[in-house]
Order: C-alpha cells, then structure tokens, then sequence
C-alpha cells in the first residue's frame, strides 16, 4: 500500500507543478493579442512611394545647399621632403604643386573665381648649427592664395590618411587610471594594456602606450599674408569636445600622486619636444593640451581630420599666404600621407554634399518605382485576390 500511496502523491505533485508553471489566463501570456497584418496593394504602395519620393527630394537638397556654403581648402604636403632641398630662406626653390596635391571647393558664391596653384618649397636646416630648434631642422613652405574673404568662424585641421588607429591595440593601449592622475607604477603598466610602451628603464612612460607615443607632432604655425599684414591666428582653445578635459590630471608630482619627475618619463616620439627628462618647467599639462585630447579620441576610419586651430572672430582677407610646416611626423613608412586644411562650417557641418545626394539618389528611386508601378497597374491590371493565379491552379 506505501507503494502506491506514494505513487499517488507523486501525481498530485505533478500536478500541483504544472498548474503553477501554466501562464496566466491572458491575451498576452496565451498568444491571443490582435494583429493587423498590412496587404500590400498598387493603391497604397504606389501613393506611398511617389510621397517618399517627395519628401526625401527637398531634403536632400536643402543638405546640399548647406554644404556648398562651407569653403574649404586642402593642402598635401606629403612629398615635400622629395623636393630639391634649400638651406636658407633666401634661396627658397618653390615648386608648384600637382594638381592632385591640393584642393579647392570654396562656397557656392565663390566657386567660379580663378585660383593659383599653390607652390611649396624644402628648406633642410639640418647642417646648420645656428637651428637650435630641433623642429625647425625640416621644414616645408607652402604658399597658398585665398581667392575670397572666409569669414568667422575657420577651423585649422591636419589631415592622415592610412592611419589605422581604430586597431584593436592601439585603441586599447593607454591607462585611464595614469591620465587621471592617480598613481601607477612602472610594474602595473607593464602588466596592463600600454605594453611595449609602458616603462623605460624601469621608470613609467607617461603618458604611456601606443596612443600619445604616436601623437601628430608636426609643428603648424599660424600662416601669414604676403603682403607683411600680422598672421592669421589660430587658436588651440575650444578645439576638443566638452567634458575631455575631465579625463586629465595637470600635474600628477605637484599633486603629490608622485614624489618626483625622476618617477616618469617622455614616451620616445616625445623627446624631440620634451627631451629625456621631466622637470618642473617641461612637464605637459594634459587637461589644458586640447591638441593631445584630440588625438587620443581615436578615429574610427583610416583617412580622418583633427582640429588643431580655430578663429572665431577674424576675417580672413583674399590673398597669398605662407605656412612654415615643421616636418617632424613621418608617414612614408606606412605609406600614409599628411595634409593641412583651412575650412569654415555651416549648420550642416563641414563640406560633404554626400548625405544630400544619397537623399536625391532615394528620392529619384522612389518616384522612378511609383512611375513604373503605376504605368504596369494601368496598362496590365490584375485582379486583387485572383486564385487563378496561384500556381497549384495553373
């Protein structure tokens, strides 16, 4: 009788066990909510395409005439290296630039003026002791004509090409930790992700990793008119994205996170601007340095601009201009190439009409289909819901 007994109780368990796994009584939980299923048919989807159509064609070219507003100018400098060297300022060889070197597409109002070819020179100073700026040893002169006034505000940019830094190392090669001032040791950033750029010597590489070691440090004045008007300035305040400076530390040994400079030093591509040492006078300021938090932002695609100036107030008037480039960041190595541009925006952005005809491009699709819909509906109708027409019946 136990034997049976418990074999009852078992089913009343099973029972009791599936009467609390059953979902509610609802028309949620038991697949019975109301659905509308559309039927796609030549007097919805036709009307419907002619109106996509007619929406998206305005659109398109409102974003078309914002972006022939901007004005923009692009200068590459790659190959200047290449050219006959000079080693005075006085005996400048100006060569013109290729066609393919530069580019100009000025705003709508100015589009048909004539423009010069830029020319650039090569000017080695390496064998001349009297540079005692080792960024100046290698410079490229442009001279660049603006053939009509930019008006405020125009952003200075430096342009790569082929520089990957969206790779999955280099990305992740830093120590947030580090650039927010707190104190890492030289051990730590060897066992983290800044290695092989961690420590030299067993001193910490501040601020290590692959990131701020491959920093653009080529040298970007201000250029200045030809005709000995002052330069035109650019400004490196408000060029990087509010809140970056929040990631920084200004000085980590002032701070006292640090006992010393002797406990960091310049990562290797940082010598040429702040030697081998840290000291007091020398040491970078990464929460004032919007240039360095505009690199470290890395890009998402090979070819990318980073603001390195900007002018809010200043006209800047037609003429020929002159830009003394320091050449200190190589990209033969990884066939790359470097240029400068000189742009203003508008409210659509910088200039790319891209969007606004990807918008006319749908818009012609769309209209073209309705076209096509509504001449087949009217030549060769079919009936809605013929089931002669179903293939079981044919």
């Amino acid at each position: 009788m136990g034997l049976f007994n418990r074999k009852s109780s078992d089913d009343e368990n099973k029972k009791e066990k599936g009467g609390w796994r059953r979902p509610a009584n609802t028309a949620f939980k038991q697949q019975r909510l109301k659905a509308w299923q559309p039927i796609l048919t030549p007097k919805t989807v036709l009307p419907t395409l002619f109106i996509v159509g007619i929406l998206f064609a305005p659109i398109g070219g409102l974003l078309i005439w914002g972006s022939s507003l901007v004005s923009e100018m692009t200068f590459d400098y790659t190959d200047c290296e290449r050219l006959t060297p000079s080693e005075s300022n006085s005996t400048l060889s100006f060569s013109t630039m290729p066609s393919n070197r530069f580019n100009y597409n000025l705003r709508s109002a100015d589009s048909k003026k004539s423009v010069a070819a830029p020319t650039y020179a090569f000017l080695d100073n390496t064998s001349n002791d009297t540079v005692t700026d080792l960024s100046a040893k290698k410079q490229c002169i442009i001279e660049f004509n603006v053939p009509a006034t930019i008006e405020p505000s125009i952003f200075f940019y430096y342009k790569l090409t082929n520089f990957y830094q969206n790779h999955r190392r280099y990305v992740k090669s830093l120590n947030s930790d580090q650039l927010k001032g707190k104190h890492v040791t030289a051990s730590s950033l060897e066992s983290g992700d800044c290695k092989p750029l961690a420590s030299r010597d067993g001193t910490a590489i501040y601020p290590c990793g692959l990131i701020a070691n491959s920093m653009f440090n080529g040298v970007l004045p201000s250029p200045h008119p030809n005709n000995d008007a002052p330069s035109y300035p650019f400004h490196a305040n408000g060029i990087a994205w509010p809140g970056e400076a929040k990631k920084y530390t200004e000085d980590p040994v002032k701070a006292g996170v640090y006992k010393s400079y002797d406990e960091l030093v310049p990562p290797p591509n940082w010598v040429l601007r702040y030697g081998t040492t840290y000291n007091e006078s020398n040491f970078p300021n990464l929460k004032t340095d919007e240039r360095f938090q505009n690199w470290m932002r890395t890009a998402g695609l090979p070819t990318f601009t980073k603001l390195y100036g900007r002018n809010d107030k200043d006209k800047m008037t037609s003429g020929t201009y002159r830009i003394i480039i320091g050449l200190n960041f190589p990209v033969t190595p990884y066939k790359g190439t470097k240029s400068i541009v000189i742009s203003t925006v508008s409210w659509i952005g910088g200039k790319n009409a891209f969007l606004g005809w990807a918008y006319v491009a749908a818009a012609s699709l769309f209209v073209l289909l309705a076209i096509a819909g509504t001449a087949r509906h009217l030549i060769k109708p079919r009936r809605l819901g013929d089931m002669s027409l179903l293939s079981w019946n044919r």
